[in-house]
């Protein structure tokens, strides 16, 4: 049998269960047919291997596959800030096979460039939310700023004289610093790299600054004291690090970013796949809400339409930003 159809009649046989809830959906999910067990479902993640992102992936594709009995195959496509994997995903076959690991930047890439390269509402069907949590400012030892209104100073002294490092133009990293920049009426110079990985590596080295960096990322390099902490992205303070000030606090009125995890497909996914998808996501959300705790944020378990409503307005809030930079 084609591999990708036994996929889909496979999730198609769910939809009675999604319909009855969770606690049946497992029943039916734990007795699903052999078959299946042989097909597999990618999981495309827009960065390369060794970021935080890459690494909830990984763990949500080990959980997935136990759940629905496929094999869940992490797929890492790099560069040109996620676009690379979204495009690709957005071209697959629309039969629940091919999956796309989304984050803030499949938002923010797409509201920072001026010919985005796909359409993250009308390109794909959204399935489910993970999580949400914030970014940390942190400073790398060499540079000395221990605060954020040290950091604003040096900047309004050297315009364009620190650097901030990101995951890739567009990136949730980029932007958050972008904002930040506007609101604290600063500069800095940016330097993308093809991932929070190998941006971090550059970072510890003190080749960079100055990193909005997301918790999974920078949460073993804090706790090992070898970054400054300057401030949490939140409006309130992180409970794992209640100690932080928020940059609001720090002195920058108004500021807030956070950022998410999810799960999308391509366009032209059937309802019923999309919400198969969705109800086994959900289950397998509580066990990986220890994890995202850990990292600082907060999991979520939402429908499909309530996940789509949140990416239509992020694009609508990142775009206004985008024009003021014009």
């Amino acid at each position: 049998m084609n591999r990708r159809l036994a996929v889909r009649r496979r999730l198609l046989t769910q939809v009675a269960s999604v319909a009855l809830g969770a606690p049946l959906l497992m029943r039916h999910v734990q007795a699903q047919p052999v078959e299946l067990s042989r097909k597999a479902i990618t999981l495309v993640v827009p960065f390369v291997p060794g970021g935080g992102t890459d690494s909830i992936a990984r763990e949500l594709a080990r959980y997935l596959s136990a759940q629905l009995g496929v094999s869940v195959i992490v797929d890492n496509k790099g560069g040109a800030g996620g676009a690379i994997a979204a495009v690709g995903v957005a071209r697959a076959v629309p039969d629940g096979t091919t999956l796309l690991f989304t984050t803030s930047t499949f938002i923010t890439h797409v509201a920072s460039d001026p010919s985005p390269s796909y359409n993250p509402l009308k390109d794909f069907a959204p399935i489910a939310m993970l999580g949400r949590g914030p970014l940390l400012v942190v400073s790398s030892k060499a540079s000395g700023i221990k605060s954020i209104s040290q950091l604003v100073k040096e900047a309004r002294a050297n315009p364009g004289g620190l650097t901030y490092c990101s995951a890739g133009p567009g990136s949730i990293n980029h932007l958050a610093a972008e904002l930040f920049m506007q609101m604290a009426d600063i500069s800095m110079t940016h330097v993308p790299y093809k991932g929070s990985g190998p941006a971090t590596i550059d970072f510890l080295a003190g080749r960079t600054q100055i990193f909005f960096a997301t918790v999974p990322t920078i949460r073993s390099h804090v706790q090992e004291d070898k970054v400054n902490v300057l401030a949490v992205t939140s409006t309130t303070r992180s409970a794992m690090y209640p100690d932080i000030s928020t940059v609001m606090e720090s002195g920058v009125a108004d500021y807030e970013v956070t950022t998410w995890w999810g799960v999308s497909a391509p366009a032209g996914v059937p309802v019923q796949i999309v919400n198969a998808l969705n109800a086994a996501i959900n289950i397998v959300s509580p066990a990986l809400k220890e994890r995202l705790l850990r990292e600082g944020a907060t999991p979520v378990s939402d429908s499909p339409s309530a996940f789509a409503s949140m990416l239509e307005a992020e694009l609508k809030a990142w775009n206004k930003v985008m024009r003021h930079r014009e």
